[in-house]
Order: structure tokens, then C-alpha cells, then sequence
């Protein structure tokens, strides 16, 4: 079944149907998606790494949860797959397809509550969203950035979300650190992201994401920076995984509390990912990181986050701990997800075999 889930686009599977080893999987997945091309021609992935993600769902292993959820970024035009990341949109679709596909039952009408246990990070979210004769709605009046017209909502909420990638909220444990000349705040609140001021790297913030495509010497830095970031936050040798991220933040100028720029890592975002914004909002909320030096104060426990095609609202409150450090109580987002189609694939004939 192909979903939209949120602002991104995605091949659900039901972890029965593919391979159980993972070299096989992952070339099966290639050959799906079309990839290695930068067009995807011969495939259904969408040449954009915002079109190229998998789900794979299951019944949960024990009773913390209703379904497994496994990631699994295909690269474009490379040879990766990654599950080195969650994907808080792709997720959005993960409770309905489930629903679909009989994984679980349902109220015949109201609304739908699924535990999720996210595979990548071992963490848990529990998504809501309504049922009519024991089907998802996916028609509604709820309008999220970055997609045309409106659907109904999905409420996600977040459990243990913080270090699920590097086993801390602040994996240096650092509110600011020093990365290749410039301060970051390098943390992990269900996405690990490097964070960093856009004018300490010589641009706005406000640019287009094909104006900073375009400026090389920009991707060159940021990239040095994510390899050191990299190795601080204990993920090792970044160079061929999809994080950490990289979120470029400078004050608001549409009514929101901060302004990002994200790369996902070589690619400028035309929005920013679910995990990833609650990072980000994360490190707004943070006194002394470069993003808290340009936000506005965010009313209540909202962060309302600019992105190159609107804004993303994150739920986050950050309790203050009595060593000084910082703990997050709380985080939740809103999505929305639309069933695209159902049906049946048919990948390239690996040649290989």
C-alpha cells in the first residue's frame, strides 16, 4: 500500500511479505523504489528522499504495543538503505494501514487508539485517529504545511523518545558544543540533529532550498559539521547514514517562534520532519543554545517552527532536574495521512541472482 504519511510519502509492507533477511530485503526495497537513479524511473519511489521510505509493519512482539513498526530510508540514487532514523510522517499512516490490513480491530465508529512501537529508536508512540464502520477517515478539515488541501487528523504522542538514536537528550552532554568552529546544540529528542544559527554559517535563514542547494561552499561546511557531529554524538562514521540532521534556525518572520532550514542531511527539506521539529522545538526551549538565542518565547508548551512551506506546531514541555540537567515530560505532534493506493508491485528482475 502506498500512504501519505504527513508532509512525506511512503511503501507500506507487511513485515510477512518481505524477505526476513535483511541483505535480501533491502534489495528487494531497492529494486521497488528504482534505485540507484536519481529519477527513480523504474521504480515507484518518488525521486526525492521525501518519496523514498518504507514501512514495515507487524503485530507487536508482547503487550507494550499493538504493531512494530521498522523504517527504512531508500536512498536515491544510491544504494542505502538506512534504518539508522525514525520517520515521524511515515509513521502517521503506520495506525490506519494497520487497521487496514486487519493487524488489529477496531471501534466500528469513533476513534482508533494504537500503540506503536517504533523498531528504530525502541520507543513507543500512540497514535489517534477516527474510524467510520470500522475503516480510518481519511477525509477531513485539518491542513497541515507542505501538503495541498485538508484530511483528517492523527494525533501522535511520544514516549521515550529522548536518546533513542545516541542514549541521551544531550549526547555530549552539552546544551551548546563547538563544531568545527561553529555552536551547535547536538541533540536527540526522536531524531538526532545538529542545530545551529543560519548567520554563523554566512546566510539568512530565510533563503529558498534550491538557493542553498546551490551554495557550495554552505554544503561543504555543513557537511563537515555533521561528520564531527557524527562521532560527538556516538553515531561513528556518518558519512553514508541520513543523520544526524542538520537544522539551520534564525528568528521568525511569519508569526512563528523560530524560523528552520533543515537538510535530511544533503537535501534542503521543503518543510522539516516530524522527529525532527520535535528536536528542534527541544533545543528552542533550551536557555543558551543558538536556537533559544533566536526564538520568540513560545505561549504554553507549543513551539511553532517556520519552515520553507509554512509552519509545524510541536508539543514540548522540558522539566528542569535538580543536577541541572533537563528531562522532556512531554511531546506530540498532529499529522495527517491519506491512502494513496493497494495493490501490487512488481520490482526490477535482479540480475545478480
Amino acid at each position: 500500500m502506498i500512504l501519505r504519511g504527513g508532509s512525506s510519502k511512503g511503501a507500506y509492507f507487511l513485515r510477512d511479505d518481505l524477505p526476513r533477511d535483511p541483505d535480501a530485503r533491502d534489495s528487494l526495497l531497492r529494486r521497488v523504489m528504482g534505485s540507484p537513479d536519481a529519477r527513480q524511473i523504474d521504480g515507484i519511489g518518488g525521486a526525492h528522499p521525501l518519496t523514498s521510505k518504507v514501512a514495515i509493519v507487524s503485530s507487536a512482539s508482547d503487550d507494550a504495543a499493538d504493531v512494530d513498526y521498522l523504517f527504512l530510508q531508500v536512498g536515491v540514487a544510491d544504494d542505502v538503505v538506512s534504518d539508522r532514523q525514525n520517520c515521524g510522517n511515515v509513521l502517521a499512516g503506520v495506525g490506519p494501514f494497520a487497521l487496514e490490513r486487519g493487524l488489529l480491530t477496531g471501534p466500528e465508529h469513533g476513534e482508533c487508539t494504537v500503540r506503536i512501537r517504533m523498531l528504530n529508536t525502541d520507543s513507543i508512540a500512540t497514535a489517534r485517529f477516527a474510524v467510520l464502520d470500522g475503516a480510518p477517515v481519511y477525509g477531513g478539515a485539518t491542513a497541515i504545511s507542505g501538503v495541498p488541501g485538508t484530511a483528517a487528523a492523527i494525533h501522535l504522542d511520544f514516549e521515550g523518545l529522548a536518546g533513542g538514536s545516541t542514549g541521551a537528550l544531550l549526547p555530549t552532554g552539552n546544551v551548546v558544543d563547538t563544531v568545527e568552529g561553529t555552536a551547535c546544540t547536538l541533540i536527540d529528542n526522536g531524531m538526532p540533529v545538529a542545530v545551529l544559527r543560519a548567520d554563523s554559517l554566512g546566510v539568512s535563514g530565510d533563503e529558498t532550498c534550491a538557493e542553498l542547494e546551490q551554495d557550495a561552499d554552505l554544503r561543504a561546511a555543513l557537511e563537515a559539521i555533521r561528520l564531527k557531529a557524527g562521532e560527538l554524538m556516538g553515531l561513528g562514521d556518518v558519512r553514508e547514514t541520513t543523520v544526524p540532521k542538520l537544522t539551520l534556525v534564525s528568528p521568525p518572520s511569519a508569526g512563528g517562534h523560530l524560523s528552520t532550514r533543515t537538510f535530511i542531511p544533503h537535501r534542503c527539506h521543503d518543510a522539516i520532519g516530524v522527529l525532527g521539529a520535535v528536536s528542534v522545538a527541544t533545543a528552542a526551549l533550551l536557555e543558551g543554545s543558538p536556537a533559544h538565542a533566536c526564538a520568540t518565547a513560545p505561549g504554553g508548551d507549543v513551539v511553532r517552527l517556520e519552515h520553507p512551506t509554512g509552519c509545524f506546531d510541536a508539543v514540548v514541555e522540558v522539566d528542569a532536574l535538580a543536577d541541572g540537567g533537563v528531562q522532556v515530560s512531554r511531546a506530540g505532534i498532529i499529522r495527517t495521512a491519506r491512502k494513496l493506493m493497494d495493490g501490487t508491485v512488481f520490482p526490477r528482475v535482479d540480475t545478480e541472482r
